[in-house]
């Protein structure tokens, strides 16, 4: 299968990281490397593009995609969380630009066997990363009662959560739950039929929370946020494309605390804690998609980018 993936809002990304072209950069979400190859079209002289996807079919892709610039790109496969870590051993002392597209490829969603889509029937599965052992099979058959519910309702915002968490239970002791349509019918059996008819796909805030679970995307993104934008040369910029309000909130956050980390109370007239802003955010509200985009790519619909640059 051909690894497609739509970029979203490409131009406005690359014109928020004003790329210099002797500049250090990391996509550490590289997937397709549509993104990227615009990056590394920038490059001259001494620019270097650091590309970095846990996907071993995603980084075939880029590596194919990226040839024209191959003295200006290195592809790294690992998990963003660590890419600040492994550029740091090979001897980078600082980056002038980072990307991360949090959201799933197309490729992800549209290949069958990798469990990521409720539209197909085929094994759960779900994992970014295919060389780590936690699966969405896994999660379904092994987490308690309360743990699912707890995802359900966190990370897929779904009101239904107990009750799908109990449907699960209920059914993985008759027999273990091993296909997305078998998880599918659950989960129906589980949302008032009123609110299919309205709500959209019963399956889509499930999907969402067992796949973040399992790639613990929440966590890597939390982990990782300020030690890139301390890890970026001064006037650097980071920007991140989020897919839902669980994400976006932690990127709006982090880049408001770090332009503003004071924790002095209000009525201090200096401050005393000593914390020192990193940097400004450049958005003070989100980019969106344009109209144009959205009639091409729907996936693009609920896609924000948001843009810090360090002092």
């Amino acid at each position: 299968m051909e690894f497609k993936h739509y970029s979203v809002m490409l131009t406005e990304t690359i014109e928020s990281l004003n790329v210099k072209p002797e500049g250090s950069y990391l996509d550490g979400t590289l997937g397709g490397a549509g993104h990227s190859s615009q990056i590394a079209k920038a490059l001259t002289g001494k620019g270097m593009l650091y590309g970095v996807d846990q996907d071993a079919e995603a980084i075939k892709a880029a590596e194919e995609r990226l040839k024209p610039f191959k003295e200006h790109v290195t592809i790294i496969k690992s998990n963003y969380r660590n890419a600040v870590e492994i550029l740091k051993q090979r001897g980078v002392k600082g980056l002038d630009g980072i990307l991360l597209d949090l959201g799933v490829s197309s490729y992800q969603l549209d290949n069958e066997e990798r469990g990521f889509s409720y539209r197909f029937d085929t094994p759960l599965d779900m994992r970014m990363d295919r060389e780590q052992t936690l699966t969405a099979r896994e999660i379904i058959n092994n987490y308690s009662k309360e743990a699912l519910a707890r995802i359900i309702r966190d990370y897929g915002e779904d009101r239904f959560a107990q009750n799908i968490a109990k449907h699960i239970c209920e059914a993985r002791a008759v027999k273990p739950i091993e296909t997305t349509f078998e998880l599918n019918e659950i989960i129906k059996a589980s949302i008032p039929m009123k609110i299919q008819v309205t709500g959209g796909h019963p399956s889509k805030r499930t999907f969402q929370a067992i796949r973040i679970e399992c790639n613990h995307e929440l966590e890597v993104l939390r982990d990782s946020l300020k030690e890139m934008i301390e890890f970026l040369n001064p006037g650097g910029r980071i920007a991140v494309i989020t897919f839902h309000s669980l994400e976006d909130r932690i990127v709006k956050d982090i880049f408001r605390e770090e332009e503003n980390p004071c924790t002095c109370p209000p009525n201090f007239p200096v401050c005393v804690c000593g914390k020192v802003p990193l940097g400004k955010v450049i958005t003070r509200k989100p980019i969106v998609p344009s109209d144009k985009e959205l009639s091409e790519n729907s996936r693009s619909q609920s896609a924000k980018l948001r843009v810090f640059e360090r002092n």
